[in-house]
Order: C-alpha cells, then sequence, then structure tokens
C-alpha cells in the first residue's frame, strides 16, 4: 500500500465525526456532573452522621457527668461508685457503638473504666466526648469521658452511598440517552446538509432538502441552502451552454494548431494535450492525463522533460513571463523546438505552465543541407575554374607546339567546363529568383524547338563517354504559352543528370508525346537507379544521394529548379520511376494553354 493510500486509512479510523465528539463531549461532562454531585452528596452526610454522633456522645457523658454530681453530694462515696458502675456497664451493653465509659476525678486520676464487651475483636473508638462533673457551686470535681466507635454511621454511609450510587447511575444513562437522542437529531440535520453539498459539489446543481421534522434554526437554514441551489441551477441552464461552446472552440483551437501543446498545472500534472503533440511525442492516443509530466515521456530517453522542468522552476517567473524557456530534444529522427512559458490568470496567479513543440526537423534538414551545398558549390566552381585555367594557360603559352588536333581536344575540355559552368551559375541564379520571388513571364512557343536545342547543347557532352541520345517526338502539339528560358534549363538539368549516371556506351531516350491536353516529356537513362525511400526527397532543395552508387558531386539544386519551375510556375507535374540498377526516368508534364498576350506569373 502506498504511503497516501495507508495514511488516508488511518486518518478515516482514527478520526471522530461531529456526532462522535457530541456524544463523547456530552457523556464526559455528564459523568464528571453526577460523580460530582454524587461526593459532594455523600461527603455532606457522612459529616452530618458524624455531627449527630458526636451529640448523641455528649449527651451521654452529660447525662452521666450529673448523675455523677447529684450522687457524690447526697450518697456516700462507696455507693455512689458502684451506682456509677453499673449505670456505665448498663449503658455499654445497651448500646454497642459505645467503646467504653472512664471516669476521673478533679487531678485526672482514673477512678473507673467499663471493659470493652468483644474481648475478641475489640472495637476501636472513632469518636471520643469528655464532659466535666460540676458542682451546684461550679466547681469542677471530675470528667466523664465517652467512646463511640462510630460504626452506624459507616453502615448508614455505605448504605447511603449505594443509594445515591444507584440513582446517580440511573440519572446517568436517562441523562446519556438524552444526549444520545439529542444529538442523532442534530447530526442527522447535518448529514442532511453535507449530503446536499456533496451532491452540489457533484455538479448536482438545483438539488432540494427536505425540511421535515426540523428545528427552526435548521429549517431556516435548510431553506437558504435550496435558495442557493436554485440559484446556481439558473446559473447552469444559463451559462453552461456558453462555457461549453467556448471550451470546445478552445479544444477546436488546439486540436487545429500544426504545433504540438502540452499544458501543466502547477503541481507538473498534464492537464491537456492535442493530437500533435502525441504525435512528436510518439505517445499513445489515450495517454492517460493529471500524471507528471516528467513521467509523460521516457525520462531516461534524449527528450526528457526532467532537468528543463527543474531549470524551469528555478528560474522567477517574472524572468519566465518576459523571455520564455527555449530548448532542443530529439525524438527519434525528429528535431523538436520546446518553450516553456508560465500561465497567470487574470489576477496574475500562477496556475501553470504551457509547452509548445515545434517540429524543427525539415529545417534542420535544410540547414544540414544548405552547408553541405555551400561545401559543394565552392568544390564545383572552384573545379571548373581551375581546368578552364590549366587549359588556357597551357593553349596560350604552348599552343604552337600543338597539333590542330590536340588543340581541338584542349578547346572541346574547356567547351564543356564552361557548359558545366554555366550550368552551375544559372543554378544558382534561378535559386536566388525563385527565393526573392521573381516573376517568370510566359509566351507561345514551341515544345519541338526547346526539345532541339536542349539535346544539341549536351552533344558535346556525351562524345568523351560515347553516349547516345534517340529522341522521339509526337505530332500534334501546338505551340503553347511556357516560359522558354525556364522549362529549356530544367530539361537541361535532367539531360545533364542522365549525362552524369549513365554508363559509358548508354543510351539515353527523350520522349515528347501528347496527353490529353498536355504536353509530356521524359528522359530515361540506363544509371544506377534511386532508392524509393530517396524518390520523394530528390526534388527537395539541397538534397542529394551520396552513396557508394551515386558518387558523383553536384549543388543539390538541380532537380529543385525543375520541379519549382514546371509546378509552381507552370501548374505542370514533374515526377520520377527509378529501379535500383536498371535506371531512371524523369518526367515534365506541361498543361497545354493557348493564349493570345503573354501573362507573368509571381512565385
Amino acid at each position: 500500500m502506498c504511503y497516501k493510500c495507508y495514511n488516508s486509512a488511518m486518518t478515516k479510523q482514527v478520526s471522530l465525526t461531529t456526532q462522535n465528539r457530541l456524544i463523547i463531549s456530552g457523556l464526559l461532562l455528564s459523568t464528571f456532573l453526577i460523580v460530582a454531585i454524587a461526593v459532594f452528596a455523600i461527603f455532606n452526610i457522612q459529616k452530618k452522621l458524624n455531627e449527630g454522633y458526636q451529640n448523641f456522645g455528649q449527651i451521654v457523658s452529660k447525662a452521666l457527668a450529673i448523675e455523677c454530681t447529684e450522687l457524690a453530694e447526697s450518697a456516700p462515696h462507696d455507693k455512689m461508685q458502684e451506682t456509677l458502675k453499673k449505670h456505665a456497664n448498663t449503658i455499654v451493653d445497651s448500646h454497642s457503638d459505645i467503646v467504653f465509659i472512664e471516669f476521673r476525678n478533679a487531678e485526672g486520676k482514673l477512678l473507673y473504666k467499663t471493659n470493652n464487651s468483644e474481648i475478641t475483636n475489640p472495637k476501636v473508638p472513632n469518636i471520643i466526648v469528655n464532659s466535666p462533673m460540676l458542682t451546684s457551686n461550679g466547681i469542677t470535681v471530675g470528667s466523664v469521658t465517652v467512646g463511640l466507635s462510630g460504626s452506624i454511621i459507616t453502615q448508614i454511609s455505605t448504605t447511603t452511598r449505594a443509594s445515591l450510587l444507584f440513582v446517580f447511575a440511573v440519572a446517568w444513562i436517562v441523562f446519556a440517552f438524552v444526549i444520545l437522542v439529542n444529538t442523532y437529531l442534530i447530526t442527522r440535520e447535518l448529514r442532511i446538509l453535507h449530503n446536499g453539498v456533496q451532491k452540489i459539489s457533484t455538479g448536482e446543481f438545483g438539488y432540494k432538502i427536505q425540511d421535515k421534522d426540523v428545528s427552526a434554526e435548521v429549517k431556516e437554514l435548510f431553506n437558504a441552502f435550496n435558495q442557493m441551489s436554485n440559484k446556481l441551477h439558473i446559473y447552469e441552464e444559463q451559462n453552461i451552454e456558453q462555457l461549453t461552446l467556448e471550451r470546445n472552440k478552445l479544444e477546436a483551437v488546439l486540436m487545429s494548431i500544426a504545433n504540438g501543446v502540452v499544458v501543466c498545472d502547477n503541481n507538473d500534472n498534464v492537464v491537456l494535450t492535442n493530437n500533435h503533440a502525441h504525435k512528436l511525442l510518439e505517445l499513445d492516443e489515450k495517454q492517460p492525463l493529471n500524471i507528471k509530466i516528467q513521467n509523460y515521456v521516457d525520462t531516461e530517453g534524449n527528450y526528457c522533460f526532467k532537468d528543463k522542468i527543474e531549470e524551469f522552476k528555478d528560474t522567477p517567473l517574472e524572468v519566465m513571463a518576459n523571455k520564455p524557456l527555449e530548448f532542443t530534444i530529439q525524438v527519434d529522427k525528429r528535431v523538436i523546438k520546446s518553450i516553456i512559458s508560465p500561465m497567470f490568470t487574470r489576477n496574475k496567479d500562477y496556475v501553470g505552465y504551457i509547452i509548445v513543440l515545434i517540429d524543427m526537423t525539415k529545417e534542420a534538414e535544410i540547414d544540414a543541407m544548405r552547408s553541405t551545398f555551400i561545401s559543394n558549390v565552392s568544390h564545383e566552381l572552384r573545379t571548373p575554374v581551375t581546368v578552364l585555367r590549366s587549359y588556357i594557360d597551357t593553349l596560350y603559352n604552348y599552343g604552337n607546339e600543338f597539333d590542330y588536333d590536340t588543340q581541338k581536344e584542349f578547346i572541346g575540355t574547356i567547351n564543356q567546363e564552361i557548359i558545366r559552368l554555366n550550368g552551375m551559375v544559372n543554378d544558382i541564379l534561378d535559386f536566388s529568383r525563385m527565393e526573392a520571388n521573381a516573376q517568370m513571364e510566359k509566351s507561345l512557343n514551341s515544345i519541338y524547338e526547346v526539345v532541339d536545342n536542349c539535346t544539341n547543347q549536351v552533344q558535346a557532352l556525351t562524345k568523351e563517354r560515347n553516349l547516345k541520345i534517340s529522341v522521339t517526338k509526337e505530332d500534334g502539339i501546338p505551340e503553347f504559352m511556357f516560359n522558354y528560358a525556364g522549362i529549356e534549363r530544367a530539361l537541361t538539368n535532367l539531360l545533364s543528370n542522365a549525362i552524369k549516371y549513365s554508363p559509358d556506351n548508354g543510351e539515353i531516350k527523350v520522349n515528347l508525346t501528347k496527353t490529353g491536353n498536355n504536353a509530356e516529356i521524359t528522359v530515361t537513362d540506363q544509371g544506377c537507379g534511386i532508392a524509393p525511400e530517396n524518390q520523394k526527397k530528390i526534388f527537395d532543395r539541397f538534397f542529394r544521394v551520396e552513396n557508394n552508387i551515386h558518387t558523383i558531386k553536384g549543388t543539390g539544386l538541380g532537380l529543385h529548379l525543375v520541379k519549382q519551375t514546371v509546378e509552381k510556375y507552370h501548374n505542370g507535374k514533374v515526377f520520377v520511376q527509378s529501379d535500383i540498377g536498371k535506371g531512371s526516368t524523369f518526367g515534365i508534364v506541361l498543361p497545354i494553354q493557348v493564349l493570345e498576350n503573354a501573362e507573368s506569373v509571381n512565385v
């Protein structure tokens, strides 16, 4: 069992309800009062009995003292002594609670003391009363002392105590019963009110408490509760539809956002996510909410949020409000930019934070390819320039020493490098124009002329490797609107690529056909082919397939410019069909639009 569950269970066991507290308090108070009253009553009864019994002893001692004085004045000493002994013994024998009676003269000398009749179990005097013997002239001639055991007092006290305890026990039981009944009635009303509050808390607005058999004060409280519940019900009916609409709008907006959104409360619990966040973080769509963000993703992986959340918490909220925390995480091959920003209420109370996830994979790939492009272009531009400089320098200084064929070969090489250099420069210029949204003018042109010019331009590149270019042209394609230079460069790029990747003594096929209301140009080579996973990427800018098969350098812009020119400038289509080891076919599909006036297109 977890600590929280255990603590909760223990709290339930030891916690006292209001009813229990009232009952225990009432019983303790009643017990204290009853015990106090009983002790006070017993103490007073015992006190009164002691006083009464002492008065009894005083009466006996005074009577004997008077009798002794009278006998001393009227009778002889011997007769007086015998009479007192007889009277004293008679009194002791007749009254079991009198322990002894003794007589003393004026000097305190013991004249006579009765014997305790219960020799085996002698009584102990607890009350001793002394009375002087006074003559008619007021002269003290002796004293009489009476000793009382007080057993009667003890018996009476015991009986009285038992009676009182019985009476008070009955009273305590009755009092406790009354307390229990009253407590039950009070707590019953509280339970009714508590049940009503629970109903309201669960959203059951409009719930009413029945006020039968309750006190006037509680009835007023119930009426106030019912009025509140009714107002809440009215408010719910008036506002729930609007709140639902607003919430649905919010959820719709979040779900439609292209970026991932994860909302957390101030305890790091995830309270809301959108579909794109699940996709970016590769989470199950049924990923539960109300769990810690630190446990929402693989905390041991490369995309751990734990450290960043701690950094966010360690930074003052005022700083984060002005400058959110930004960092980058990786999920497999995805590069995700994450932004953490705090959330506040209208009263500037901190309630949590929001994490925005932005897929930067494409941008990261483009940046990497751009760096590669710059490096490749720098190398590719230097290479033909170096070759041109070398050949031109040789011809300039030593041209007279070479025969005609050698000079022609040098000039042919120079021409090839110029064509190559011109192509790269044109690619860079075209890319720059496209990035700057330059205009491309269309005019009425012949697609046959474009195909012928392009195949003638690249003939010089085919001789060195003994490549053959075969052209097939379908009749019946009229002149239509397109940008001549743009389509020419696009087709030249396709032919140059075919020449680059074709084996020696190979054949390149160029087909021009009419398909519906479109003109279609295909260039087929016998090269190494393109893997299926790369066929969709080869038209991306800066992308190049470089492996043990594709080893030819380039800018990575050619096919991208072809796609941009055909699809964005001319509303056409570019496609590729390729098999590894069998070659590739690149196609351009242009809509045939015959217009009277030229038009310009912004890209």
